[in-house]
């Protein structure tokens, strides 16, 4: 799931400043489950930028939607009539989410409140780790089910770097070394011969490096 955070209050009201008509808008999936950008969020906000107002003197309408997902513009159709009528939109979504409401809605502002940080794993009630960075050419098959690129701090594929002691990174003790994870997993699955294997350098251009990165499913398309 992606894992994103709410913004400063005091970011969030510098870019609000001098809009009189505020659409918060949450999104019902990822942002609600790392409580980032959920309803209860969204309401949150909205009570803090009332309370924020009242006390400077300000006076702007702040109304509230929440939509299902806001990367997907069928989920945004039932909210768009909410949408109308506003000087600005503040989005809780993750970028993704900003950007579509950006896209369908050009003749508005679309204002972030949320960082999106990273893709994660609920790990334990409030707790988010960081398991994938979407590099483009998934090597999970070849380490146990543990991603090199993203658990080892240096992002090595040949073993570990040497730093590590007693299972944890030389870079945070309260970080797991990678590979001691990924030499645990193959162990337990008797696969540590695989380990023995070279493994080339990974082909980073299915990454970044060819610009935003698109996928099609010809078998979806209608």
């Amino acid at each position: 799931m992606i894992v994103g955070e709410r913004k400063p209050f005091e970011e969030i009201q510098s870019l609000l400043r001098g809009y009189k008509k505020i659409l918060l808008a949450g999104c019902g999936t990822c942002v609600k489950v790392c409580f980032a950008g959920g309803d209860k969020e969204v309401a949150v906000l909205a009570s803090q930028l009332g309370i924020a107002n009242n006390k400077a003197g300000v006076k702007a309408r702040i109304d509230q939607v929440t939509i299902e997902r806001q990367c997907e513009n069928e989920f945004i159709d039932e909210a768009a009539r909410a949408l109308n009528g506003h000087d600005c939109i503040m989005s809780m979504a993750c970028g993704a989410g900003v950007q579509m409401l950006a896209a369908r809605f050009p003749h508005l502002p679309v204002l972030p409140a949320v960082n999106t940080t990273f893709l994660g794993l609920l790990d334990k009630q409030g707790m988010f780790l960081e398991n994938c960075q979407g590099c483009g050419d998934c090597v999970l098959g070849r380490f146990g089910g543990v991603c090199p690129v993203t658990r080892c701090s240096k992002s090595l594929f040949n073993g570990p770097c040497g730093g590590s002691a007693s299972g944890v990174c030389e870079i945070d003790p309260s970080v797991p070394c990678g590979w001691q994870e990924i030499y645990d997993r193959l162990k337990a699955l008797g696969r540590l011969d695989t380990l023995e294997q070279t493994e080339p350098p990974k082909n980073w251009a299915s990454a970044r490096h060819g610009g935003p990165r698109k996928l099609i499913r010809e078998d979806n398309i209608l």
